[in-house]
């Protein structure tokens, strides 16, 4: 019996490069199931010209839809192109690749039989070079992506995983660590990235001879890289440890040649200025030997390698000095996620359509509710379970109802841990209790205006969508006012699970109160109030 085909969207971000019409006449050709949207997304500024001058491909004629993200960078045009969307997959290209003939039966291939942990799929990528001379320095770097991880020239990602961590950080304003930045935090939520056995062929577009001076703003990106993932977040993401040490090294010779000269320490300035240059030569013969060494690429390479060092400091400092600002700001606010299929959201919500009480699912807080709470920790090993926390998890796991939790953790924004040690934390919680489905974290801080942040509904609703359920026939257990108040904004059920820092005026406010996890358990599966209500606990 053949299988049916599953369902995916593409989605390219653009900014109106001829290579488009070509990639949409490659995506056209060859065997395979079609998408079900392409969803191209728009992303300049100020249009002038049509994006597509030319007839979309007949078999794709009415799946490309065409949206706009008005020039807010990469990150933000996918996340306006994978929310437009409803198929469980997500195929991320750039709008520069060329889809080789076999590439969608291939993606098929890749998708169809993953196990339900597998959050992303990666293509490998093929950058054709040149046969009759050695390749150039911007060719090489075009190259590199051939082993890059988690690079979204071509990598598809299940729907639920990027609901479940919110899709791309927008505070990400060009094409560069936007994908590393997912990647961790998918990774870090509990999902699996996978290589796939597709290739994708990546051109090597045309550049003028300082591409290479100018791809140094993406310095600015490091320090923010850290901050939100800590210090281990290349070793991670897989990105190399680059050149930044030397290219101080040489900025920093070259400064004390400058200042000596100006003070008149000919010495130092004479012993600086051979330094800064021992560094600068042996920058750029590293670049000019394994490239043809025409003149023009000596040259070229010559005057960028003198450039490169300050360019790149400058940037990596400039990125350090606005690092306060840049976290405090909030990341943009998920909007609505469109269900995975109509199918698949009768699916996911029978257990409360089928008579038996059961809800869709059941959110958790996790401070003060599934562990006890220490405050800002960041330490897998101070983490404790509330009594009863993991029987009554199983109960839910018997009945068949999905998980997930919903937990503010403003100490992220507040500077007081980073968010790789809360998914450390989270890590260790699915392994003393079992695995709780897509984990819901807001990093903003309380004056941050998001609607993530409980008791906003924002992490409600984002788990609902990552479930593929409605969040009225959803259940939230919390143990404060503001869970229970984000439970009512969703329009889910709230039962509040007090603790000594519970306020009064909480438990007296919230409609349904348990003594403990257990007894909230019981009260969700019960599918109606059975537990006190404030007013009575009171």
């Amino acid at each position: 019996m053949s299988r049916r085909p599953l369902a995916y969207d593409v989605v390219v971000p653009t900014v109106g490069r001829p290579s488009l019409a070509a990639l949409l006449d490659a995506l056209a050709a060859g065997p395979g199931p079609l998408p079900e949207q392409v969803l191209v997304v728009d992303d300049r500024s100020a249009p002038r010209t049509p994006l597509l001058a030319s007839a979309v491909p007949e078999a794709l004629a009415d799946r490309v839809r065409v949206l706009t993200a008005g020039g807010r960078g990469p990150a933000a045009a996918r996340n306006v192109g994978w929310r437009a969307g409803t198929a469980p997959w997500v195929a991320f290209l750039d709008d520069d690749v060329l889809p080789p003939v076999g590439w969608r039966a291939a993606l098929h291939a890749d998708l169809v039989d993953l196990p339900a942990e597998v959050g992303g799929s990666q293509g490998r990528l093929r950058v054709p070079l040149p046969d009759q001379r050695r390749p150039t320095d911007w060719e090489r770097n075009v190259a590199g992506l051939e082993t890059a991880q988690w690079a979204t020239a071509d990598l598809a990602y299940r729907r639920v995983s990027l609901a479940a961590v919110g899709g791309f950080d927008e505070r990400f304003l060009r094409a560069y660590r936007e994908d590393a930045d997912l990647g961790l935090r998918v990774t870090g939520a509990g999902w699996r990235i996978v290589s796939g056995t597709r290739v994708m062929v990546h051109p090597v577009r045309p550049a003028d001879p300082f591409v290479s001076v100018r791809l140094q703003r993406g310095n600015a990106e490091d320090p923010f890289l850290r901050a939100l993932h800590g210090p281990d977040w290349r070793e991670r993401a897989g990105v190399p440890a680059g050149r930044r040490p030397w290219h101080l090294a040489t900025t920093g010779v070259l400064l004390a040649a400058v200042g000596a000269a100006a003070a008149g320490n000919r010495p130092l300035a004479r012993w600086a200025g051979v330094a800064w240059i021992g560094l600068t030569t042996d920058f750029a013969w590293r670049r000019i030997a394994p490239g043809p060494r025409s003149a023009r690429e000596v040259t070229t390479m010559a005057a960028t390698s003198v450039a490169i060092p300050p360019v790149a400091t400058w940037y990596w400092l400039r990125g350090l000095a606005g690092l306060p600002v840049r976290r405090r700001r909030p990341a943009p606010v998920p909007g609505p996620v469109a269900r995975p299929s109509a199918s698949a959201s009768a699916s996911a919500s029978a257990s409360s359509a089928d008579g038996t009480g059961r809800p869709a699912a059941v959110l958790f807080d996790r401070d003060g509710t599934l562990v006890h709470d220490v405050p800002y920790n960041g330490d897998p090993a101070a983490v404790r379970p509330v009594d009863g926390a993991r029987r009554a998890l199983e109960r839910l796991r018997a009945a068949g109802v999905p998980t997930a939790v919903v937990s503010n953790q403003s100490g992220v924004a507040r500077g007081r841990i980073t968010r790789a040690q809360v998914d450390a934390v989270n890590r260790r919680i699915d392994e003393l209790l079992g695995p709780l489905g897509p984990w819901l974290v807001c990093e903003h801080g309380p004056d941050d205006g998001c609607h993530c942040r409980k008791p906003a509904p924002g992490l409600v609703e984002q788990a609902a969508a990552a479930l593929g359920v409605d969040p009225r026939d959803c259940v939230v257990i919390g143990d404060i006012g503001a869970d229970m108040q984000a439970a009512a904004a969703a329009g889910a059920r709230g039962i509040l699970v007090p603790t000594p820092i519970t306020r009064a005026e909480e438990v007296a406010a919230a409609a349904e109160v348990a003594p403990d996890l257990a007894a909230a358990v019981d009260a969700a599966l019960q599918g109606s109030s059975t537990s006190s209500s404030g007013e009575d606990a009171a």
